[in-house]
């Protein structure tokens, strides 16, 4: 079985738990067997994620962002990855620009290795969750797998779950420990060629409108503006000095939207070249820098 997932952090949990093997439910309580460390016991589990750290494939695209009419291993979508990250809130050296331009490149490598599975008749289980990157993610794959016969199933992440009488909330695969994807194995759904079809359309309709940015919203994915999210700036940034990093730190802690910092940091960014934010103290570090909005 294939693991396919649309974050670093979260293929990066993934791996873990191709070595775990989950008791309980994501409604009950969850304990752990490290496989291959003790004979596990002989009680029902949830499930194991079987295989090994290679059977994961992280397809980090950012499909939310920018051109999609351009092939999704294109030198544009390289590009653009890579400015994203190279918005580190420190100085970039030259030898982390190479680091970074490699982690863009192994991108394209990591969709080549997903269609060689493809081809040799692997069955593929794609984790995916309302986070606007993820969705899109998940609608552009279903527009490659409508040229394979694959057995192909999905994980969609719950809203919440209810663990001892208290409800847990998520808002990506990201808020899931390597120990409890396991868990969430009942959730895994087949898909059918029709919904298959029925994705990639969906998937052909945002193409067409090739908006700069798309976002989730009442549940559907739709083309919006690139200012469309630039309103929780102003929310938390006024004419008082604060730092970059405490305005992002308050729009993802009151708005988890699943957009990452590196998307409020860019248009930050493009809002100080416009004038219409004021650097007051400036700083190595991007987000330990002081700014206010201009009045």
């Amino acid at each position: 079985m294939i693991e396919v997932l649309f974050g670093e952090s979260e293929a990066g949990a993934m791996k873990a738990a191709k070595n775990k093997v989950v008791i309980g439910t994501i409604n009950g309580p969850v304990s752990v067997w490290m496989a291959g460390k003790k004979t596990p016991p002989k009680k029902p589990f949830a499930g194991w994620i079987e295989g090994t750290a290679k059977a994961v494939v992280c397809l980090n695209f950012m499909m939310d962002i920018g051109d999609i009419a351009e092939p999704v291993e294109s030198p544009y979508r390289r590009e653009l990855i890579y400015s994203m990250y190279a918005q580190d809130q420190w100085a970039q050296e030259e030898e982390a620009e190479r680091e970074l331009r490699d982690v863009c490149d192994q991108y394209a490598k990591e969709l080549q290795r997903l269609k060689h599975f493809l081809e040799d008749r692997e069955s593929v289980r794609i984790w995916y969750s309302d986070a606007p990157y993820s969705r899109c993610g998940f609608y552009s794959l279903c527009r490659m797998l409508e040229g394979y016969e694959n057995e192909i199933s999905a994980v969609k992440l719950p809203e919440y779950v209810v663990r001892d009488k208290a409800i847990v909330s998520y808002h990506s695969w990201n808020d899931i420990p390597a120990e409890e994807f396991a868990a969430f194995l009942p959730c895994e759904k087949p898909l059918s060629r029709e919904e298959i079809r029925m994705y990639a359309m969906l998937w052909d309709g945002l193409v067409e409108e090739n908006s700069p940015l798309r976002a989730v919203v009442n549940g559907k994915v739709v083309s919006v503006s690139e200012e469309f999210y630039d309103f929780l700036i102003w929310r938390w940034l006024g004419d008082a000095p604060t730092t970059e990093g405490r305005v992002i730190g308050n729009i993802l802690g009151h708005t988890q939207i699943g957009v990452g910092d590196w998307w409020y940091a860019r248009r930050i960014e493009h809002y100080i070249g416009q004038g219409k934010i004021e650097i007051v103290e400036d700083s190595e570090n991007k987000y330990a820098r002081v700014i206010c909005a201009v009045g």
